[in-house]
């Protein structure tokens, strides 16, 4: 999947054998990134994984020390100026001036940007739901209104690929909930590409379509979401009567590869695709299922293959 989507055209970002060394540490190194148009591509790995090293490499914020950055299928390096024009970015917080108000800290990026009319500034604080509040002074505002006042400033200029950095770093859960539902209305009404980088795997597993997890500055695995998540083998959780000869029935399937008892539910670690044949075998053998509940997360995931990472090769997904 990876090569095919190196001969497409519609790839918004790519990066090849990506490295940033600082003395003599190497924060990022080898990374190979794909992100397709309309993607909202989520960025995942421990703390000191090099997530805003890389971040800053792709805004141009840093250069790198080894290998390079494309944009929109051109160089960064040599075409910065016309790639960086329909680039967003919200790197960790936004600063304002907090003795002027919303539209006002709007209007002065728009001024600095070149070309970007009163109107889009309209609109920009109607899709960050701030309409509202534009004339208050951004010091009344709350921390989860900041956040979207700065998407709001990275949305400027009508970019057509945007990065944000722990865009919900900070936020209760409501302002957590608004700004992913944001982010899903950036991609899905404005067709914007998303680049989200986020400690916060819940996050990334509500919203993102497709994903990158890096460790020790290494890419470990690249891929869909859902594909990765369903990947090798899984937990389910079977609510089965009798549970004695539910158990017998699970142990003589040949593709169950573990078997654990709770209080009321059954724990079965196998393929995801066979979890129909389970519950088939059981019907078959006369036990009643009253639940089946699939337990694989992104957390269990992430976990699963951090533990040793440096070890384990990218995974490439199947061609679609």
């Amino acid at each position: 999947m990876i090569d095919a989507l190196k001969m497409s055209t519609d790839l918004v970002l790519q990066t090849f054998h990506l490295g940033k060394q600082f003395k003599h540490r190497m924060a990022v190194e080898n990374l190979n990134l794909s992100i397709p148009k309309g993607e909202v591509f989520g960025f995942l790995g421990p703390n000191g994984a090099g997530k805003s090293t890389t971040i800053r490499m792709v805004l141009s914020l840093i250069a790198p020390t080894t290998g390079r950055v494309e944009l929109f299928g051109k160089s960064l390096y040599h075409h910065r100026r016309e790639v960086l024009s329909r680039v967003g970015g919200l790197v960790e917080s936004a600063d304002f001036y907090l003795y002027l108000s919303g539209r006002q800290n709007l209007e002065i990026v728009g001024a600095l940007r070149g070309a970007v009319e009163k109107r889009a500034v309209e609109e920009v604080l109607d899709t960050v739901g701030l309409t509202d509040r534009a004339n208050d002074k951004v010091k009344t505002y709350s921390h989860g209104m900041k956040q979207r006042l700065g998407i709001a400033q990275a949305l400027l200029g009508n970019p057509e690929f945007i990065v944000l950095d722990e865009p919900t770093t900070g936020l209760d859960p409501q302002g957590i909930k608004e700004v992913r539902q944001l982010i899903r209305r950036l991609s899905t009404e404005r067709g914007i590409t998303v680049f989200l980088s986020s400690h916060l795997l819940s996050e990334i597993e509500q919203t993102a379509t497709s994903m990158a997890i890096i460790n020790a500055g290494k890419l470990i695995v690249q891929g869909n979401v859902h594909e990765l998540l369903h990947s090798g083998n899984n937990s389910v959780k079977i609510d089965a009567q009798p549970a004695d000869r539910a158990r017998e029935v699970m142990q003589g399937l040949a593709f169950v590869a573990g078997l654990e008892q709770d209080d009321r539910y059954m724990r079965v670690t196998l393929p995801i695709e066979k979890v129909t044949a389970l519950v088939a075998a059981l019907v078959v053998a006369g036990v009643d299922v009253h639940a089946v509940i699939p337990q694989r997360s992104l957390e269990e995931y992430f976990l699963s293959i951090t533990e040793g990472a440096t070890e384990i090769a990218p995974h490439r997904p199947k061609p679609s």
